[in-house]
């Protein structure tokens, strides 16, 4: 696959409505009650609102009021950026809004007044790697995270930097470079003043914890029964028990100690590349997992690989060669199934190619806790059919829902998994990286095409409206304040209900 190029920064062009729309918005949330923007935390900094990918906890969830049904680039219009592309979602601390983009030389971390949409701050970093990405993604993919004090950005093609909230770098950590075929996606989170990031690729994965005051590793754990993957980990918490990471990764969930990175328990069954974030209510975990060929329930029979080397290591190195596999099944994805890119099969190789084979695509409910192996145990319901690629579910007000390519909404019951609804989405039937977001008893969606469909939140949700951002978009709303925060390919749009 044909690396793509990031197009070079052009000049930021920043245009805005009135002043007066922005003084009547402004007043309208402080007498619907909202706080205002700006607010400050007891320790000085600014208190974060939306901190991270899919907002507080990764769920995807805000209890503001008053946000419009309808927008779109010239209806309720706060102001809009121009920006360079990026797939990043916006975080938002206080007034300040982060978020990422890149060009071919440059890696770009925005600080942003959310009041106005004014850049107040832009960091670039040298861009010294040009790693292999897919089409549709890029070395802006992953979302910053923000406590109010630092805002934390990764880069695949760099590692980790820790800003400031005005911009003056506190430290940075380089990584890689990571063997990940299509680039990276993960998001970095923060829990009990560490930065988590998890590294999941074709060979060598693994998760880091840093300071976030200083950057210093706290520890680091290999995570050798992974390759690649793209999910945003959780934290799970229960009064008088350490915080546990819940980390999504190809063919399994595993748990570990946020204090020390040690793995506590585990469950098999999932797809092989995951990329949703983990939703995590009370003690259970909701994730899905989906990915090609996940959907046969025909599993197909694939030798050990002693048995492979048997039949086909012609030159007896303990080795398989793509000449010596021709014909064989592998041979044709040959850059999915060489992990290590040495052009061998080595036996971690072919035992990872088995597992894929094997994979079952499916929502789960997951009860939380136990240890070692929880796979016969931990599982509530699995649901298989029409199921997400990349866009999150979504639980809210005691409903799930799942959105998949195609504009195929389906609700669930977060109890049972029974099917609530299932509907096709008229007028917005392409594909979905964006995740639903749920506030204000409604759930906003937005395809890659930029359609935007609103619904009544609900079992038997009804189509509120559908809005059209004239732009490509895979990056997830930020809320705030009565605001949708939403960037398209080249636009940072903020909406609210304007007079």
């Amino acid at each position: 696959m044909p690396r793509k190029r990031v197009r070079r920064l052009f000049p930021v062009a920043v245009t805005r409505v009135f002043e007066v729309h922005v003084l009547a918005v402004l007043v309208a949330g402080l007498a619907a009650g909202f706080l205002p923007v700006g607010v400050v935390a007891e320790d000085g900094a600014q208190a974060p609102v939306w901190p991270r990918f899919r907002g507080p906890g990764g769920m995807g969830v805000s209890d503001d009021r008053n946000l419009p049904v309808r927008f779109g680039p010239e209806e309720n219009v706060v102001w809009k950026t121009g920006l360079p592309p990026g797939e990043s979602s916006p975080v938002i601390a206080g007034d300040r809004l982060f978020l990422t983009g890149a060009s071919d030389e440059s890696l770009v971390t925005y600080g942003i007044d959310r009041n106005t949409g004014r850049i107040l701050w832009q960091r670039s970093l040298r861009r010294d790697r040009d790693q292999r990405y897919h089409k549709i993604n890029s070395v802006a993919s992953p979302t910053p995270v923000t406590d109010g004090e630092v805002v934390v950005v990764f880069y695949g093609d760099f590692g980790l930097v820790a800003y400031e909230v005005d911009g003056n770098e506190r430290w940075r950590l380089p990584f890689g470079p990571l063997n990940n075929i299509n680039g990276h996606a993960a998001s970095p989170i923060l829990a009990d003043g560490k930065v988590v990031m998890v590294c999941d690729q074709d060979s060598g994965s693994y998760m880091v914890a840093v300071d976030k005051d200083s950057g210093r590793l706290l520890w680091r754990t290999e995570r050798p029964e992974v390759t690649r993957g793209y999910s945003t980990p959780a934290v799970f918490r229960r009064s008088g028990e350490p915080p546990e990471l819940i980390v999504p990764g190809s063919y399994q969930l595993i748990a570990y100690s946020l204090d020390r990175g040690e793995k506590l328990w585990w469950l098999r069954g999932m797809a092989w590349q995951l990329k949703s974030v983990p939703l995590i209510d009370g003690d259970r975990i909701y994730l899905n997992a989906w990915e090609s060929g996940g959907n046969s329930a025909m599993r197909v029979d694939i030798p050990s690989h002693a048995q492979v080397l048997a039949d086909r290591d012609l030159d007896r190195d303990g080795r398989l060669s793509l000449e010596e596999i021709e014909g064989f099944k592998p041979a044709k994805p040959w850059r999915n199934v060489d992990l290590d890119k040495d052009r061998f099969l080595s036996e971690r190789d072919w035992e990872f190619f088995r597992a894929r084979l094997e994979a079952q695509n499916n929502m789960m409910a997951i009860r939380h806790g136990g240890h070692g192996d929880r796979t016969g145990t931990n599982v509530l319901w699995r649901y298989r059919k029409s199921l997400p690629n990349v866009s999150s579910p979504l639980l809210y007000q005691s409903v799930l829902y799942l959105v998949k390519n195609g504009g195929i909404v389906t609700t669930l019951d977060p109890e049972s998994g029974e099917v609530l609804k299932q509907a096709r989405l008229t007028g917005a039937t392409d594909r979905y990286y964006s995740s639903p977001v749920g506030v204000d008893g409604k759930v906003y969606l937005i395809s890659q095409n930029g359609k935007a469909p609103v619904l009544k939140a609900g079992g038997q949700w009804e189509v509120l409206a559908l809005n059209d951002l004239a732009d490509e978009c895979f990056a997830t709303p930020a809320i705030a304040d009565g605001r949708l925060y939403v960037r398209t390919r080249r636009t940072l749009y903020c909406f609210a209900r304007v007079p």
